[in-house]
């Protein structure tokens, strides 16, 4: 829709590292579970990402991708205007630069998209009926061939029905040229094309039982009846305050399931932060998993400094690619090794770690504080705790240390950089310093929480 190592202690760097370090990729299996991709993996699943071609060159970026996912669509890179801006010459430079480096990672890639109408250059919706769909079938024919048996599945056809409450299809030049039947042509286009890649219909606002949803819903029912070849249903999953997980979005999967079509959640992002946020996302997984037919899920971006609504904050790792309490209630619902934002000491591994607050220094219009991190009676891997800061204070420095904020600006949660390793009994510190705007009350410091 927009157009837009192995120890958790590698996990979390300082903006300030992340401008200098180059991060070195290692393996899923040699995270254990302690990754977003080595997590799903172990529940059968896959958990991708949308990459964007010239973000690759960045360290972090690239880090971070080839840390944490297993998969990859392409933001951009293989729609019609970037892929066919002039007739029947193709460019591939940029989707061949993601898929390159999604295989030298062994990563499942997505295709996104065949036919869609938002991105597609003018000369499209010039033609008349009959080269419409020559144009249409080529198109889909030249991008198959391409990257055929490199693909794992193909958004074939993207977003063709209606907001609202008519459930009716979407104008287009495709509908409106080639009429209902464009997309059926399209799937059995594709089939012929690459017998092996899974194929896809993709939408938005289709989370819940609603009109536009029934519509697809009966689409793929229809496809499946008459052997028109459809392999799976892609939900696009964008939320915020305004449109919510739905209640029914578990129900709504499983009735797609059932019709013997994978699911697949597709374009992942859920704008705010905080537990809220978290809980949204720990809600999605936990509905995939649910699903036995739900194959995987794909956020879409890796940091919120790149997102299509950077504004909400809607992914997993905030601009500094910090791990945000999302990134761990989603660890979590995965089974993974991550805190799940908080919660009981060492998380049912009998590591435990204690902290203490010590005030440094003092001056008028600040102070620097400390925070000693303690390991209880078995070594640990990696640390979270909480430091709540009285209004108005502000932190305008954190050291040792990477933070994540709540929504109300006050609780920072904090996770280690390179300093989660303690031997039993062993310590760490992080710092701070802290604008007091006028109040010199001393924070709170919460749990800690260990693996």
């Amino acid at each position: 829709m927009p157009k837009a190592f192995s120890r958790r202690a590698a996990r979390a760097l300082t903006s300030a590292l992340l401008a200098t370090a180059t991060l070195t990729a290692l393996s899923h299996s040699a995270a254990a579970a302690g990754t977003l991709g080595s997590a799903a993996a172990g529940k059968g699943r896959y958990f991708g990402t949308a990459v964007a071609a010239s973000h690759l060159g960045e360290s972090a970026y690239a880090g971070t991708l080839d840390r944490e996912f297993s998969a990859v669509t392409p933001e951009n890179e293989m729609k019609w205007d970037a892929t066919e801006s002039t007739r029947n010459t193709f460019t591939f430079a940029a989707a061949d630069q993601i898929v390159s480096h999604a295989q030298s990672k062994g990563m499942k890639i997505r295709g996104h998209t065949l036919v869609w109408h938002s991105q597609l250059p003018s000369w499209v919706s010039g033609l008349g009926a009959a080269d419409l769909r020559t144009a249409m079938n080529n198109h889909i024919t030249q991008l198959m061939q391409h990257y055929k048996g490199k693909i794992y599945a193909w958004d074939v056809v993207n977003e063709a029905f209606q907001d609202g409450s008519s459930g009716a299809r979407r104008s287009s030049p495709f509908q409106d040229k080639l009429g209902d039947g464009y997309i059926e042509e399209a799937f059995r286009t594709a089939r012929s094309v690459d017998p092996d890649a899974k194929l896809c219909y993709n939408d938005y606002n289709t989370d819940g039982v609603n009109a536009k949803s029934n519509a697809v819903y009966n689409m793929v029912k229809d496809f499946k009846s008459r052997g028109v070849p459809i392999d799976c249903v892609g939900f696009q999953s964008h939320f915020n305050s305004a449109s919510p997980v739905p209640s029914d979005y578990r129900a709504n999967l499983q009735r797609f399931a059932d019709l013997g079509v994978d699911v697949q959640i597709t374009e992942l992002d859920i704008e705010g932060s905080g537990t809220a946020q978290a809980n949204s996302y720990a809600t999605v997984v936990k509905a995939c998993l649910a699903v036995s037919r739900c194959t995987g899920m794909t956020v879409w971006g890796i940091t919120d400094k790149y997102s299509w609504r950077s504004s909400g904050t809607p992914l997993l790792f905030d601009s500094n690619y910090a791990e945000k309490p999302a990134y761990d209630a989603v660890l979590t619902a995965l089974g993974g090794s991550g805190s799940g934002g908080g919660g009981g000491n060492g998380g049912g591994t009998g590591a435990t770690c204690t902290v203490v607050f010590t005030k440094t220094a003092d001056w008028n219009d600040g102070y620097n504080g400390q925070v000693t991190v303690t390991a209880g009676a078995a070594p640990i891997t990696g640390w979270t705790t909480t430091v709540t800061f009285p209004a108005p204070q502000k932190v305008s420095t954190l050291w040792n240390g990477s933070a994540s904020w709540d929504s109300s600006g006050t609780v920072m949660t904090v996770r280690p950089t390179y300093n989660a390793d303690l031997a039993a009994g062993a310590s760490t510190s992080f710092g701070f310093t802290v604008q007091k705007n006028g109040s010199s009350s001393a924070p709170t410091v919460g749990t800690c929480t260990a693996s």
